[in-house]
């Protein structure tokens, strides 16, 4: 069986269209411009894997026929990231074991303040969320898919990105939301079939990495596809991608990678 990641959404924390702007992204009729908060969905033999859980998760599960999720990998406690917390239950449904969840520490613990009946241990009805917190510290293994975590800046909320290889499959990393890339990170995305990086917008942000700060750092790291997520509608993705190179392009909502 190949395995997948499939781009659920693309967009930054107010998605495309954005309430009431008549920009040229929000009153595009191109499909690429109707984005979804940013997640994506890996889907190998043994497991189907969530990276973040935004507030459109439940019309992106609808979108793929998603019906199962083996496990939630959180990058921060972001609300365009973790707003889709409740949707997860019906995951739940179908399982007899709590749902891994896998951040770090300080993200899970904000998910356990917010949500705090879901992690309660009175938390029995079968119709709701069963988490089972799994704080990241070092590379994991989900089945026969390595996942390393990859710390970035992203303001002042601790942030991490993740790396996935399994034999015989492409090399991927995704990091949605970053303003810098340590040297320290940098290193662990030597060697990368894809790469799927935050782009916002082409001038600066004091928070997020903007079109030139991302292709930057993916030629530093020297990966053979770049993919640019998180994206603003302040951004004519058609006009800066003419002006990228060939291996770094726009990701859209339903772009999916074998």
């Amino acid at each position: 069986m190949k395995t997948t990641l499939t781009f659920l959404g693309t967009s930054t924390s107010v998605g495309i269209p954005v309430i009431g702007c008549d920009c040229p992204s929000c009153s595009s009729d191109d499909p690429k411009n109707d984005r979804m908060r940013s997640s994506v969905h890996i889907q190998t033999e043994s497991h189907s894997v969530l990276i973040d859980s935004g507030p459109d998760l439940r019309q992106q599960a609808l979108r793929h026929k998603l019906r199962t999720v083996d496990a939630v990998l959180y990058t921060h406690c972001h609300l365009d990231h973790t707003a889709g917390f409740d949707e997860l239950r019906a995951f739940c449904w179908r399982r007899d074991s709590p749902l891994p969840m896998y951040s770090s520490q300080s993200c899970l613990d904000e998910l356990a303040r917010v949500y705090a009946w879901a992690f309660s241990p009175d938390n029995i009805n079968k119709g709701y969320i069963k988490p089972l917190a799994c704080p990241v510290t070092e590379p994991f293994m989900l089945g026969k898919m390595k996942v390393t975590p990859l710390p970035v800046q992203h303001g002042s909320v601790e942030t991490i990105g993740f790396r996935f290889d399994q034999d015989g499959h492409a090399s991927i990393a995704y990091i949605p939301d970053a303003k810098s890339v340590p040297e320290s990170t940098r290193t662990l995305l030597r060697g990368l079939d894809h790469f799927i990086i935050d782009a916002l917008r082409p001038h600066p942000h004091p928070t997020h990495l903007s079109l030139g700060e991302s292709v930057e750092i993916a030629q530093s790291v020297g990966a053979k596809q770049t993919w640019l997520t998180h994206i603003s509608h302040e951004t004519n993705y058609l006009l800066e991608e003419s002006k990228l190179p060939t291996n770094i392009r726009f990701a859209y909502d339903t772009l999916s990678l074998s």
